[in-house]
């Protein structure tokens, strides 16, 4: 049997750290929207009981320290599933970008094991399994608009955002999402997020209020210590997006537009600076043109 899963790419519209915990993670409250960015994740079921892994990128792992392999690593153990899966990972989103690629793919494999091996788990059950992988994989699995609190498992749907452009341009280095929290402080943020102000503009479907609220405290880590990211929201500001910033711990930085012809100049301008550069849709925004060509 085979099953093959879209894993869609994440930003964050709003991000705050609130505190540590006792258990040495943050606490977490943030905004996030899925967008058409996907990662392609084929479940191949094997007779034998061992889990192999193969990705269209060389810089994804192919044992535990991928996502996707823990994943069925998890499945496996907890449902005593004797039988092996080969999984392929056709890698469209950036590596160490900021954009949830790798738990995206561990939330892909674990909707996929759950109807390869008939397992009748629901999304609320699966997003249980996620928080045993990483903080953002609950929200994968749900996908949609959410509001994320706790470590990310704590997950409250809310309204997408209107349809419109997302415009992502990746500097050509990763980001350590460990090291940035390591060296985050509360003193030093300057923009605290309004999630009382997200929530009324998506609920209004308000792109400039949208626009508005776009907040990231991480950013008073990586773009101090990353030149480059600091650069390229600069520039995108500069190309006249309206709404800009930088999703996760980085180094990834997107803007919201609204108009195509808008969409293509913020583009057409990045690209002499940047190599990745990629235009998308909210997937909010159903029965429109998913990206430029």
């Amino acid at each position: 049997m085979d099953v093959s899963i879209k894993a869609p790419a994440k930003i964050n519209l709003t991000l705050d750290v609130l505190h540590k915990r006792d258990d040495g993670y943050h606490e977490l409250e943030m905004v996030m929207t899925t967008i058409d960015l996907a990662d392609r994740i084929d479940l191949t079921e094997k007779a034998a009981g061992g889990i192999q892994l193969e990705s269209s990128s060389g810089f994804v792992p192919f044992d535990d320290r991928n996502l996707a392999y823990r994943a069925a690593q998890l499945i496996k153990g907890r449902f005593n599933i004797n039988k092996g899966v080969h999984i392929k990972i056709d890698k469209k989103i950036p590596v160490a970008a900021g954009l949830a690629g790798g738990s995206s793919d561990a939330a892909a494999t674990l909707k996929g094991l759950n109807q390869l091996w008939q397992l009748g788990l629901n999304l609320e059950e699966l997003a249980e399994l996620g928080v045993e992988l990483g903080s953002d994989v609950p929200f994968c699995v749900l996908g949609g608009t959410a509001i994320a609190q706790g470590r990310g498992e704590r997950l409250t749907p809310l309204p997408p955002p209107p349809p419109c452009w997302v415009i992502l341009a990746k500097p050509p280095h990763g980001v350590s999402t460990a090291e940035v929290f390591g060296a985050f402080r509360q003193e030093k943020v300057e923009k605290r997020p309004q999630l009382e102000q997200m929530e009324a503009a998506l609920a209004a479907g308000d792109f400039h209020g949208i626009c508005q609220g776009l907040s990231n405290v991480l950013e008073s880590v990586t773009l101090d210590q990353y030149p480059k990211v600091r650069l390229m929201k600069e520039k995108m500001q500069r190309f006249g997006a309206p709404g800009v910033l930088m999703s996760g711990s980085g180094p990834t930085v997107f803007s919201l537009v609204e108009q195509e012809n808008a969409a293509r100049r913020v583009v057409n301008s990045l690209r002499g600076f940047c190599r990745q550069v990629y235009a998308v849709r909210i997937l909010g925004g159903l029965g429109e043109p998913n990206r430029l060509e």
